[in-house]
């Protein structure tokens, strides 16, 4: 007997790892220092920070890689992977720097894989971060032929004189709200169950979702808002704080920017919800609690900053297609949303 008669095949893992290689280089920043293939990824700091502070982030994608291996579409999810993790790191006003991944299948494909290295590589250019190295494991009698599982973990950079902690929101301060590009990674079991239980097909087009079929509405990947937020510190715009709006949606997510004494009063009806939230809210019959409780309700990333920058911001990222509203101020309180379901 030998590794292959286990289930493990040795050799098809060494021509996966050169199947993506051209990929995984073509992430690479001027800091990485060697290739791939070593036993860990080396990098360079960058240049010019004086109190330089190193911010990690680690994630996966959850149960939406059910829906990718039963459609057999693997190219967007890789895209989520990477953008759970560096719009996290981002909250705290970091540059992601490097990106690592873990993925776990029962039997290599390479095709399949290379799928999904390919949107991971893909996440890592709309972020700025190199993919520095990863892991692929084949765990036979672990994950069924077809299945796999992927975790990333991201290291970013910031000046420690201009790192976001809570500290520096304000009462007043204004919550401007950054679309997101539908469900993102989060709420996907209670997608699924709706789904199953509604009797509906993957391949529906129900009419709310404008021609779209339902697995492709749900495969649609996690915005990255990485290079324009960034972009708009380095222009002179006061972020006082920041809010990734993942698992929880906002009533858990928004309020960890804030400081001790605050809540933010929510302006109710202030931004567009897509439709595809309308349809789970009717195809399950989802409260709306339970909808805000576990769905990002069209609003993926918060900024929070003073009056005097609300117009300026909003114009920015309108410019940069991507949609922003107005959605609360902070007021004394003890972490609550005011007025969400209002």
């Amino acid at each position: 007997m030998d590794y292959r008669d286990a289930g493990v095949d040795v050799e098809a893992g060494r021509a996966f790892v050169d199947q993506i290689r051209n990929l995984v280089h073509s992430t690479f920043r001027p800091e990485v220092i060697g290739g791939l293939g070593g036993f860990g990824g080396c990098f360079q700091l960058p240049t010019g920070y004086q109190e330089p502070v190193l911010v990690s982030g680690t994630d996966g994608v959850g149960t939406k890689l059910k829906i990718a291996q039963i459609l057999n579409r693997h190219d967007t999810v890789g895209i989520d992977l990477v953008g759970m993790c560096v719009n996290d790191v981002l909250t705290s006003g970091a540059e992601p720097l490097f990106f690592l991944d873990y993925v776990a299948t029962g039997k290599l494909d390479k095709e399949q894989l290379t799928q999904v290295v390919a949107g991971i590589a893909a996440g890592c250019k709309l972020a700025g971060s190199a993919l520095l190295g990863g892991e692929t494991a084949e765990m036979p009698g672990f994950y069924q032929v077809g299945e796999y599982d992927l975790a990333g973990f991201c290291v970013g950079i910031v000046e420690k004189s201009r790192m976001l902690d809570a500290s520096q929101v304000q009462l007043g301060d204004v919550a401007i709200g950054l679309a997101s590009a539908g469900v993102h990674s989060n709420g996907l079991s209670l997608v699924r169950k709706i789904v199953s239980d509604g009797g509906f097909s993957w391949y529906d087009t129900p009419d709310l979702l404008n021609g779209e079929t339902i697995g492709e509405t749900f495969l649609t990947p996690t915005r990255i808002y990485v290079k324009p937020v960034l972009a708009a510190l380095k222009a002179g715009l006061e972020v006082h704080g920041m809010a990734h709006i993942t698992g929880g949606g906002l009533p858990e997510n928004l309020p960890r920017c804030l400081g001790a004494g605050q809540s933010i009063k929510i302006n109710s009806g202030s931004w567009n919800i897509p439709a595809v939230f309308e349809w789970l809210a009717k195809a399950g019959s989802v409260g709306a609690e339970a909808m805000y409780n576990t769905f990002n309700m069209g609003i993926g990333f918060v900024l929070v900053l003073p009056p005097h920058q609300v117009e300026q911001a909003i114009t920015y990222f309108q410019e940069q297609n991507i949609p922003a509203y107005t959605i609360g101020e902070v007021v004394t309180g003890s972490g609550e949303l005011v007025g969400l379901f209002t």
